[in-house]
């Protein structure tokens, strides 16, 4: 593209801030404009769950000089629409026209029924305000054993709140980990009322209505059921949505000069033939350089692939968790038996014999090593994914 052009990034996250900064990295010497709804620059999620709940961390902004990178920053004008065909993007400031166009809104928590206030886990405010309320004594209500879910009980209990969590599931993180895992974690939760299988009918002023007629009093209630990729400025633009805009294994989307990258991204995957959304940092952040290349990419070019393996952790009851690749419902499970080291190692196989996923508890430095093993989707035999004493080492 030449100097006289202008590539406009939608979305003040970890993806649009590498996409911008792979943009000047890679020569590119046109006009930036970066479209935030909030009224911060880039920052980290990830921490907001973990130091700032917990009051180690005030802020999570990430190393990002709009001055030095030539960014004409708009913060707190979100997109409302987009005009293929005029190729602008509408905001509720005007129009802004654009050559290149990176779609990086990320994706909005699930909210439930009812009139009470409830409390979502997915911005610095959120986090802050959040933290606010959480003060020793109070009625702490989270809904979703989640991933999320744990994180902020976690924070709730060392900040002296009494805690109720309300799960859908039969254990916690059961949709992701499954029952069997999901119940040998029942342990960690002994300080929560934990109540399974309790679906929500609404929240109310001061408590949750249980779908059974019960009801839940609560000071405080936070929701962690699941987030929606940020599409609804992009419905009836002409651009191909999918559970997340469509894009294929170079992030480029249905229309021509436009990509797509983390939590808003439905993209194809090759190493595992499917397409697939991945809502995980990992993921956004080393998107911006497949972004920023295909955007600059000329007729014939050749682009660069995105399509890592997805990698996930978590700090829950005083435990790391991190999780390599992706594992079917039909994938089995074997758990390493104990040993001298302390902490758990599950592997996924599938059908074949091929390592799909990876679970460590505790144990920080298999991780590296999972992800190679994930990659390659090594053949491995399950006696020795049991035995402690093997080295689980990529062929």
């Amino acid at each position: 593209m030449s100097a006289g052009s202008r590539v406009v990034v939608v979305g003040g996250g970890l993806g649009a801030a590498r996409t911008i900064q792979q943009l000047r990295r890679r020569g590119y010497e046109g006009e930036i404009v970066l479209l935030a709804g909030e009224t911060h620059l880039p920052y980290d999620r990830p921490p907001l769950s973990k130091a700032v709940l917990a009051g180690a961390r005030d802020d999570t902004a990430l190393r990002f000089d709009p001055a030095a990178l030539r960014v004409d920053v708009r913060l707190g004008e979100a997109a409302t629409g987009l005009d293929l065909d005029r190729r602008v993007v509408r905001t509720d400031a005007g129009e802004v026209g654009f050559d290149r166009l990176a779609v990086a809104t990320g994706a909005r928590p699930v909210r439930l029924p009812g009139r009470g206030e409830q409390r979502t886990l997915r911005t610095i405010g959120d986090a802050l305000e959040l933290r606010a309320r959480l003060v020793p004594g109070a009625r702490v209500v989270v809904i979703g054993a989640s991933w999320i879910g744990a994180e902020v009980t976690t924070a709730a209990l060392a900040r002296g709140c009494s805690v109720t969590c309300l799960e859908a599931g039969p254990a916690p993180l059961a949709q992701a980990l499954g029952r069997e895992i999901g119940t040998s974690l029942l342990p960690w939760w002994r300080d929560v009322d934990l109540r399974l299988q309790t679906a929500v009918g609404a929240i109310e002023d001061g408590r949750v209505e249980l779908a059974d007629g019960g009801s839940v009093p609560a000071d405080v209630v936070l929701t962690g059921v699941g987030v929606r990729p940020e599409t609804g400025w992009l419905e009836g633009s002409g651009l191909e949505l999918d559970r997340g805009v469509v894009v294929d294994q170079h992030l480029a989307a249905s229309a021509p000069g436009v990509v797509a990258l983390g939590d808003v991204a439905a993209r194809w995957s090759p190493r595992v033939g499917a397409r697939v959304r991945i809502e995980h940092w990992e993921d956004a952040g080393s998107a911006g350089a497949v972004a920023a290349a295909t955007m600059l990419a000329g007729e014939g070019d050749q682009r660069p692939v995105h399509d890592p393996v997805p990698y996930f952790w978590s700090d829950q009851f005083g435990h790391k968790l991190q999780y390599v690749g992706a594992h079917a419902p039909a994938d089995q499970p074997v758990e390493r038996e104990p040993g001298e080291t302390p902490g758990r190692t599950i592997t996924w196989l599938d059908g074949a014999g091929r390592v799909t996923a990876v679970l460590t508890v505790d144990r920080p430095r298999e991780s590296a090593t999972a992800g190679v093993l994930v990659a390659e989707r090594r053949v491995m035999a399950p006696a020795e994914l049991r035995d402690p004493t093997a080295t689980l080492q990529p062929a």
